[in-house]
């Protein structure tokens, strides 16, 4: 019998669900808008609940054709516990046993992880990452994030808290961070950053990033500069990580990443010019090819490795 997997990525804005196969294929999808369904962890897990079983009624299944469920969420995961230490932007979260609460209502196993950890398992296994064994995926959007493969198995740290690359310095002094750091990546090419830069540049608090695309692809100067100043900041940020971790691959995603092919030129020439010799030689920097897909398809990633390392 045919089992499948179903995916679980929670966003600050939407909770996207789908019905996954092994091959990694989305079947079928349902929305959650988050704000709607968060005011508590207890209203959040029962939405979660009841739009799984809409989920199977709207492909004829039952929970015996589930092999898993997979939670990609933002924030700091204990995966071994399946605990949720805490959560980015959704309150009432602390040290919440997510895992064990799932499972008990669907009776099924249930994996849950950083959804930037499910993104670079989605990207390694079907998308850019396909093929390599030691590669980093960063996403570029509100935040600046990371998972890392090495050796061919995902790397979360001692903690669980590997990854956090947007709160890298890239300077000795620079702006306050919510990490209560400063001068962090994050600091310098987080979207809402660039956008409030762009709001100066093109005095237009209205302007988004997608319009400063546009600009630059018609050949605005100032646009085009902005880019590559962005391009110039996230390539100095990947030098220290070409030469600490000595990549073969790194995967570029997120929202920003969306105008990685103005800024591919500058990112790729800094990290040639900058980083080590043998490990700027050895990297290759590619746009991630799975989209917002990324993370619903990292989840059967996690729960069939998960559960293959189980039956070891």
């Amino acid at each position: 019998m045919k089992k499948y997997v179903i995916g679980i990525d929670v966003g600050g804005t939407n909770i996207k669900l789908g019905l996954i196969d092994s091959l990694g294929t989305i079947l079928s999808r349902r929305n959650l808008i988050t704000c709607s369904c968060s005011q508590t962890k207890n209203k959040l897990i029962d939405s979660l609940v009841a739009t799984i079983k809409l989920l199977m009624e709207d492909n004829g299944l039952n929970i015996q054709d589930v092999l898993g469920v997979g939670v990609g969420l933002p924030g700091l995961i204990n995966f071994e516990k399946g605990i949720v230490t805490s959560l980015t932007n959704i309150s009432g979260w602390r040290n919440v046993p997510l895992m064990s609460l799932l499972q008990k209502k669907l009776k099924v196993p249930v994996f849950i992880d950083n959804d930037v950890n499910l993104i670079a398992l989605g990207e390694w296994k079907f998308g850019a990452g396909r093929g390599y064994d030691n590669l980093l995926c960063m996403t570029l959007g509100t935040g600046v994030g990371s998972g890392i493969i090495l050796n061919g198995d995902l790397y979360r740290g001692e903690g669980f808290a590997a990854g956090e690359l947007g709160h890298m310095p890239l300077n000795e002094k620079g702006p306050s961070c919510n990490c209560h750091g400063f001068g962090c990546f994050e600091c310098y090419v987080g979207s809402s950053v660039l956008t409030a830069k762009a709001a100066k540049i093109f005095k237009n608090k209205n302007i988004k990033l997608e319009d400063v695309y546009d600009l630059a692809i018609g050949g605005n100067v100032r646009a085009v500069q902005f880019w590559e100043e962005t391009a110039a900041h996230v390539g100095n940020g990947l030098v220290g990580v070409v030469n600490l971790l000595n990549p073969r691959l790194i995967v570029i995603g997120g929202g920003v990443a969306k105008s990685y092919k103005l800024m591919q030129k500058v990112i790729e020439d800094i990290v040639k010019k900058r980083a080590m010799r043998t490990q700027s030689s050895m990297v290759k920097i590619v746009r991630a090819k799975l989209g917002d897909d990324a993370g619903l398809i990292g989840a059967q990633v996690l729960i069939s490795s998960s559960l293959e390392k189980i039956k070891k």
